[in-house]
């Protein structure tokens, strides 16, 4: 007999992600439930209120107005609970070896090309540097002790304006010392870069920099962190 093929992996639903979700950011902070209701009664509130004062008075317009005001707290306390989650993660995963590569991954969108591995590292301290390149040019940063870090980052600014002559390279250092980015203000930071190349320039630098990129398969390269094991998946 022929073996069945595997079941795909279900996805965890939508409610279920919410509760997820709702889990993990009120172990950061453990007042969420009740700013939540808060937001909610507000919403109420607000949706009597102008069921009241909009005329014409009736007692089903009312209990409409506050219906919508009750989905409008909703919403709101949805909105609450994505941003705070998103600080606790950051929160959660700062100091954490890959972080880096997670948020220049997941965090930059489109106009940023970035792999959650490293392009260089010291495998005795885990220190690493990786690189994004977009729009604003080419970025380095470096993960780790800025000290021990300096012939890496050096190493790989060298190779980016080598490769990608007249395209801007900046360095950034991931921490909270002076001159330092703190995770949770990296994407940030990366995204203000005035624009510097067009899209088609931003594709050539992609091709000339990987073409040249020594392959680290073979070097305990830390990877990025699992978002699953720091943050509840978010609702789609």
């Amino acid at each position: 007999m022929a073996k069945r093929a595997p079941e795909p992996e279900k996805r965890p639903g939508f409610f279920s992600q919410i509760k997820s979700l709702f889990r993990f950011t009120r172990e950061a902070y453990p007042w969420l439930p009740w700013l939540q209701v808060g937001i909610l009664l507000i919403g109420v509130l607000l949706g009597l209120v102008a069921g009241y004062l909009i005329p014409p008075f009736q007692i089903w317009t009312l209990v409409l107005w506050g219906i919508t005001g009750l989905m409008l707290g909703v919403l709101g306390a949805l909105f609450l609970m994505t941003r705070l989650s998103t600080s606790a993660m950051y929160t959660k995963i700062d100091g954490m070896p890959g972080a880096t590569g997670h948020v220049l991954s997941t965090s930059l969108g489109r106009s940023w090309q970035a792999s959650e591995t490293p392009v260089g590292i010291n495998p005795k301290t885990q220190e690493a540097v990786y690189r994004t390149v977009g729009r604003g040019g080419i970025v380095v940063v470096g993960e780790g002790a800025r000290g021990r870090l300096t012939r890496l980052v050096n190493e790989e600014r060298s190779k980016a304006q080598r490769v990608a002559h007249g395209v801007p390279v900046t360095v950034l250092y991931v921490g909270h010392g002076e001159d330092e980015v703190a995770i949770a203000d990296l994407s940030k930071t990366i995204k203000k870069l005035p624009k510097a190349i067009d899209k088609t320039t931003m594709a050539a630098v992609i091709r000339r920099i990987d073409s040249v990129s020594q392959s680290l398969s073979s070097l305990p390269i830390p990877k990025g962190i699992d978002p699953t094991k720091v943050r509840a998946q978010r609702p789609r």
